[in-house]
């Protein structure tokens, strides 16, 4: 559906629209033509591919539906001699396995915040994209001496311009969270040697209130408790900006860290 039949479409039948589509998993693929964010340019599923070809024991960290792991397996030049993924929310578990078991990884149960139930030193890679938090006490236990984290972060006032619509103006405290420079010193507060620790502030628009809806259904964190009902005027005012003035634009921010286990 292209983005000038999406405009004619009315506020009620845009916003149940975005209301009516699934959100399991992190596939995207219904965004398009209907909203758009920049991706880094670090690469980080192909970086992930090449990382995981031949690892003795990698484990993916909330994978969610398993997408990023299944796209970077695919594109790895051998497989991992052994390959986990955990996942914490029911229906995300499900469609990880399905999709990530022909591939020989084991998809293991593992509820937020709990310990990783795993043993001390049982992983050469470990990764993560967009965690919701890391546990950076549970990384180092679980990686062997020398192993490696490699994952992606979602970084401080991602998509503020959004989520301030909604919620006014964040406290300081909240908009700097998930800073790349507060995660490094965690991470080494830990145990851990970064690597590697780089951050950009990419782009998003967001064409019609269908995709703002399913956005904030789907990343449940940007606007805590939001429901259709309990934001129906904010929804209904930034349908009505989008028709006069077009996309609403935000800003993502993504930060890459890699960090080693020292020996």
């Amino acid at each position: 559906m292209g983005q000038q039949q999406h405009s004619r479409q009315g506020f009620d039948e845009l916003v149940a629209e975005g209301a009516a589509v699934p959100t399991e998993g992190w596939d995207f693929s219904w965004f398009a033509g209907r909203a758009t964010e920049a991706r880094p340019s670090w690469g980080y599923a192909l970086r992930l591919a090449e990382r995981l070809s031949g690892a003795p024991a990698a484990l993916d960290v909330q994978t969610g539906g398993g997408e990023v792991l299944d796209f970077a397996l695919r594109h790895a030049d051998r497989a991992p001699v052994l390959a986990v993924a955990t996942e914490g929310w029911p229906p995300n578990i499900a469609k990880a396995a399905a999709l990530l078991a022909p591939r020989g990884v084991a998809v293991v149960a593992a509820p937020e915040p709990a310990p990783l139930p795993f043993a001390d030193g049982a992983f050469t890679l470990v990764s993560s994209r967009h965690p919701v938090r890391a546990h950076w006490t549970e990384i180092t236990r679980v990686l062997a001496p020398g192993g490696t984290y490699l994952a992606q972060h979602v970084g401080p006032h991602s998509a503020f311009e959004l989520v301030e619509h909604f919620t006014g103006p964040q406290p300081e405290e909240v908009r700097e969270g998930r800073h790349p420079d507060r995660e490094g010193a965690a991470a080494e507060a830990a145990g851990l040697e970064i690597v590697e620790l780089r951050a950009e502030e990419l782009r998003m628009e967001f064409h019609d209130i269908a995709a703002v809806v399913h956005f904030l259904r789907k990343v449940v964190w940007m606007v805590p408790g939001f429901t259709v009902e309990a934001y129906e005027p904010q929804l209904r005012g930034l349908h009505e900006r989008i028709e006069r003035e077009g996309p609403f634009v935000a800003h993502s921010t993504r930060h890459l860290i890699e960090a080693r286990r020292p020996d």
